[in-house]
């Protein structure tokens, strides 16, 4: 029992989500395991639009009826629920959206790679601030600034005594908590998932090299194939909810009246 014990061994966090350089190493552009995954997804997106595209036909199938499908649905469940008819501009976008978050978030359960790019803060954080720097352009785009600013701060309905509360609550909240708050959830949420997947994973392992534990050797084996399967539909969930917000955001700047 004791060797066994032994054997579980569980890397540290660092060793898990910290990769070595592989090209420019010791720059700013140093370029790593996790920066090639980015990438990746970025190429795979963009091929699913072009494959899609390329030669539509009237009844969709393969990857033309998956990105058809997926388009649909942030249209009629993203889009119309939360900007209206009049975001549907942002289709492209945020279809874009979901589909890279969801394929960097999906490696986590790909064989041989085992890690999902948002796991790491950088990416999380480069969206978040790439959704706040939109819905403000939105915002005083679409109502001037001066009109924007006093629609984030000063909700309609609220009493005079407690104003001042509220604006500064407001304020805080949409300049620095909603890219904040969109930052750490898809990034703690990965970076859960990966260690479990990892946890139960390393546990599998050890009971396998030891033949007196191999007869509850099913019990980590089941709840690794089931964290796995659990940790697909956290892939996906993530992303809808990173892009929903983001339609949120955007429809508030546009109609601050919502």
């Amino acid at each position: 029992m004791t060797n066994a014990l032994a054997a579980l061994e569980f890397p540290s966090i660092g060793h898990l989500v910290e990769w070595e350089g592989l090209f420019l190493k010791g720059t700013p552009f140093e370029v790593n395991k996790v920066v090639i995954l980015m990438w990746l997804s970025a190429i795979i997106v963009f091929m699913l639009f072009w494959v899609g595209g390329r030669s539509a036909k009237l009844v969709p199938a393969g990857v033309q009826n998956i990105v058809e499908s997926t388009v649909e649905f942030v249209r009629k469940d993203i889009i119309l629920q939360t900007i209206g008819p009049q975001g549907m501009a942002w289709t492209p976008f945020l279809t874009t959206l979901f589909f890279f978050i969801l394929i960097c978030n999906i490696w986590e359960v790909i064989p041989g790679i085992q890690f999902p790019v948002n796991a790491r803060m950088a990416l999380p954080f480069f969206m978040a601030m790439l959704v706040w720097v939109l819905y403000n352009y939105v915002g005083i785009k679409s109502q001037g600034f001066g009109k924007y600013f006093k629609s984030v701060v000063i909700p309609p309905g609220v009493p005079k005594l407690l104003l001042p509360l509220v604006a500064l609550i407001e304020f805080i909240s949409t300049f620095f908590v909603r890219p904040f708050s969109l930052m750490v959830r898809l990034f703690a949420n990965m970076l859960a998932g990966h260690l479990l997947l990892v946890t139960f994973a390393v546990l599998t392992s050890a009971l396998f090299t030891k033949t007196v534990l191999v007869v509850i050797l099913p019990l980590p084996f089941a709840m690794l194939v089931l964290v796995t399967g659990f940790e697909i539909l956290v892939a996906v969930l993530q992303a809808f909810i990173f892009t929903i917000l983001t339609a949120v955001y955007i429809g508030g700047a546009m109609n601050p009246e919502h």
